[in-house]
C-alpha cells in the first residue's frame, strides 16, 4: 500500500511515540492480571439472545462470534493502542492493520469499523490525528472493509485503533481451542517487532521493515488457512508467540514443542536485543509463560519468542503455503505440568 500523492505527510514536532508510556500492544494490560479482570464475566445471562455464541471470553480468542443464522457468524473485535511509531500515517496503518487481523484471525472477512480515537487536544495538532484516521481508512478500504464514524475523547496519551465486524462461516471458525496433537505450527509473519519498534521509541530510527510487517494485512495467510481446511489459529500480538501459543495449547489441552532455530525474525531484532531495547511487556509476556515452559534454551531466545508483537501474523495448527513449520502439537502429558516446550 502507498500513500496517495495528493496527501503528503505531516508529522509533528514532537515524536508520537514520546507521548505512549508504552508502545503499540506491548502497553497490553499484562495477561494474567488480564485473565483475573474478566474471569468474573464468563457465562453471564443473556435475556432472549439474538443469536448463539459461539466465542466468547472463554479462552481469550481473538474475537467473538455469534451465530445468527446457520450459515453466517458475526464476529466483532476492538483494539487501539498507543503509538507505535512517529509517523502519524505508519501508526493510523497499523492501528487498522492490528484490528482487522482478530477478525482474519477466527476465518472472517471484515465489514465495516468505527474508529476509536484518544488524543491530548491541547498537546498535539488535530492536523496530525488527520493523518492518523487517514492511514486507518486507507488500510480499511485496501481490506475491503467500510469506515463509519467512531468516537473520541481527550485523553493526555494519545491512542488509536478500531472496533470491527466482519462475518464468517460458523463452520468454518478458526479458533485457538481447536488444536489436535499431531499437527504443526506455521508462523506467517517473523518476530522480532517488538524489540525494533523498542528500538525506534528510544533512539528515533527508522525501522522500516517493522512497519512494512506491520502494515501487512492477515488476509492472504487466512485465505490460505481456510483453504487448506484448518480449524486452529490465532494472531501474535502483544503476549507475543509463547504467550499466545499457550493460551492455544491450554485452550485445546494439549502440550506445544517449538524449534526455536525455524523461527524466523525481522532483520535487525537479534542486535536490537543485544543492544537491550526489550519492553517491559516483552519481560512480563516471559515471566507468566516460564512456569509452563521447558527450555534448554537461553533467556535471549526465549525473550525474542516472548517479544510483544504488534499486528504480527498468524499462528495456525497447519500448514499454510509460504510460511515456516516452526513446531507441533503433541499431547499433553498427564505428569508434567508444562505445556510449552523450546528446543
Amino acid at each position: 500500500m502507498t500513500t496517495p500523492a495528493a496527501h503528503p505527510r505531516t508529522v509533528p514536532a514532537a515524536r508520537l511515540t514520546s507521548f505512549g508510556h508504552g508502545g503499540g500492544c506491548a502497553c497490553k494490560i499484562p495477561p494474567g492480571a488480564l485473565e483475573d479482570v474478566v474471569a468474573g464475566l464468563v457465562g453471564a445471562p443473556v435475556a432472549d439472545p439474538a443469536g448463539e455464541l459461539m466465542v466468547g471470553l472463554d479462552d481469550g480468542d481473538d474475537a467473538a462470534a455469534v451465530r445468527i443464522r446457520d450459515d453466517i457468524a458475526i464476529v466483532s473485535t476492538a483494539d487501539f493502542f498507543t503509538p507505535v511509531v512517529d509517523d502519524p500515517y505508519d501508526w493510523g496503518r497499523i492501528a487498522a492493520a492490528n484490528a482487522l487481523s482478530d477478525v482474519y484471525a477466527m476465518g472472517g472477512t471484515p465489514l465495516v469499523a468505527v474508529n476509536l480515537l484518544c488524543w491530548p487536544t491541547g498537546a498535539l495538532p488535530y492536523e496530525t490525528a488527520a493523518e492518523v484516521l487517514r492511514g486507518g481508512r486507507d488500510v480499511a478500504g485496501a481490506a475491503g472493509c467500510h469506515v463509519a464514524g467512531g468516537h473520541s475523547v481527550d485523553d493526555p496519551e494519545p491512542k488509536f485503533g478500531m472496533a470491527v465486524t466482519g462475518t464468517a462461516d460458523p463452520a468454518r471458525l478458526m479458533r485457538n481451542d481447536a488444536g489436535r496433537a499431531g499437527i504443526p505450527l506455521s508462523l506467517t509473519k517473523p518476530l522480532g517487532i517488538g524489540m525494533l519498534n523498542c528500538l525506534h521509541k528510544n533512539t528515533g530510527t527508522p525501522i522500516p521493515q517493522a512497519v512494512d510487517a506491520m502494515t501487512r494485512l492477515n488476509a492472504g495467510a487466512a485465505r490460505d488457512a481456510l483453504a487448506a481446511g484448518i480449524t486452529c489459529a490465532t494472531d501474535v500480538t502483544g503476549f507475543g508467540l509463547l504467550g499466545h501459543l499457550f493460551k492455544m495449547a491450554r485452550a485445546s489441552g494439549v502440550s506445544a514443542v517449538i524449534d526455536a532455530a525455524a523461527v524466523p525474525y525481522l532483520d535487525g531484532a537479534r542486535q536490537a536485543l543485544r543492544d537491550g531495547y526489550v519492553s517491559g511487556g516483552t519481560r512480563r509476556n516471559l515471566d507468566w509463560v516460564r512456569p509452563h515452559l521447558r527450555s534448554a534454551a537461553g533467556e535471549d531466545e526465549l525473550l525474542l519468542l516472548a517479544d510483544a508483537q504488534t499486528s504480527g501474523g498468524l499462528l495456525v495448527a497447519g500448514e499454510v503455503p509460504g510460511a515456516p513449520v516452526i513446531g507441533e502439537l503433541v499431547a499433553a502429558d498427564p505428569h508434567d505440568g508444562s505445556i510449552i516446550t523450546v528446543r
